[in-house]
């Protein structure tokens, strides 16, 4: 089950802020990966003082059964499994003092950890 996405499609997987997918794209090519075929991956795993985290990493293609969500030129592979706990979800690109980093906005988050790594749903 694939699924093909476009900037402001309200059913998809996850939306992208642009900031988002400029950073990502940008690793994806200093990794020498194509960005036409390669996107980055978001998934749920165990783990986590809340019982769930993200994981992301960068993937050559997807899956057969994977979500495709692209925006701004970034693909987003979503599994099914994953796609239960982040339909709906914003990916964003944070910057500060703090240290920068890619966040996810999750609207189906009931509670989260206290340094908000991991969330329950």
């Amino acid at each position: 089950m694939s699924t093909e996405s476009t900037g402001s499609d309200a059913d998809a997987a996850v939306t992208v802020t642009q900031d988002a997918a400029a950073e990502a794209l940008g690793l994806i090519e200093s990794e020498g990966l194509d960005t036409d075929v390669a996107g980055l991956r978001l998934f749920v795993q165990q783990g986590g003082c809340a019982g769930l985290s993200y994981g992301m990493r960068f993937d050559d293609e997807p899956e057969s059964d994977d979500a495709i969500v692209e925006q701004h030129g970034l693909r987003v592979f979503v599994d099914p499994a994953s796609q239960n706990y982040v339909g709906g979800s914003k990916l964003q690109y944070e910057g500060g003092l703090q240290g920068a980093g890619f966040h996810v906005e999750n609207p189906n988050v009931v509670s989260e950890c206290g340094c908000g790594e991991s969330f329950r749903t």
